[in-house]
């Protein structure tokens, strides 16, 4: 059985800043896939200054699969992947698939979270289930990774490991009813704005294990005052959607 229904469109968005010594790789291997369907990625840049734009357009003039999107204002992760998922969802995507654009996320998982969704509503690549890995990383960003997770766990009362993963697989259906228009992530919490939302809405959730490889080059995003704004976000998630009505079960 192919992993995904041949005819459908899948969409894969990754948004990007100052991602220029890894989009080009990221993206050919994207594209090098054997899908039975309907292929297409989407990257959508915040103008990053080290000109990561400027040659995604240049790969996008030899390349009709490849969609780039450059964004001059309200420059944000959040911002940046809601405006990805409306285009997605104008360019017909069935499933879309959201990952990193730092090569920690390998393509080679997508063929996984793909096969999944044929379950599941929302497909997550998971770190923290058997067969996940977290490579590479400092054991001081470890332990900040899993003091977030327990706390956002036990907040949301999500039944999910990863709750901090951005490698996923939407249907179709998922993101057009999770209110895009209604988010007000503008940075990372966006991923777990999402997810909360996922859930809150009663659509079925499953994890695939992933190895998550860090950044070997380019810095990252991820610094004090960010990780300070995303539990932030957190508790202002959990007063504003509390009184959501979950949906039945899919």
């Amino acid at each position: 059985m192919p992993v995904v229904e041949p005819g459908k469109r899948i969409v894969v968005l990754i948004p990007t800043y100052n991602e220029r010594e890894n989009i080009e790789t990221l993206v050919q291997d994207v594209l090098n896939l054997s899908l039975p369907a309907d292929l297409l990625v989407l990257v959508v840049d915040d103008n990053s200054p080290d000109g990561t734009g400027e040659l995604l357009q240049d790969m996008a003039k030899k390349e009709p699969r490849l969609k780039v999107l450059i964004r001059r204002e309200r420059r944000g992760r959040g911002a940046a992947g809601i405006h990805g998922f409306k285009e997605a969802l104008r360019l017909g995507a069935d499933y879309i698939i959201e990952m990193d654009g730092n090569l920690s996320h390998s393509p080679s998982f997508i063929p996984l979270l793909l096969e999944n969704a044929r379950q599941f509503d929302v497909v997550i690549g998971s770190r923290f289930v058997p067969g996940g890995q977290d490579t590479e990383r400092s054991l001081t960003r470890r332990f900040i990774t899993l003091l977030v997770r327990n706390f956002v766990r036990f907040f949301f009362h999500l039944p999910v490991r990863d709750v901090s993963s951005g490698f996923r697989c939407f249907k179709r259906c998922a993101l057009e009813e999770v209110g895009l228009d209604d988010l007000i992530s503008v940075g990372p919490s966006l991923v777990l704005e999402i997810l909360y939302k996922i859930f809150l809405g009663g659509f079925s959730i499953g994890e695939v294990p992933i190895v998550f490889t860090d950044r070997k080059k380019g810095k990252t995003k991820l610094t004090p005052f960010v990780l300070l704004e995303t539990l932030f976000m957190v508790v202002k998630f959990k007063r504003r959607y509390s009184g959501s009505r979950r949906r039945m079960a899919r």
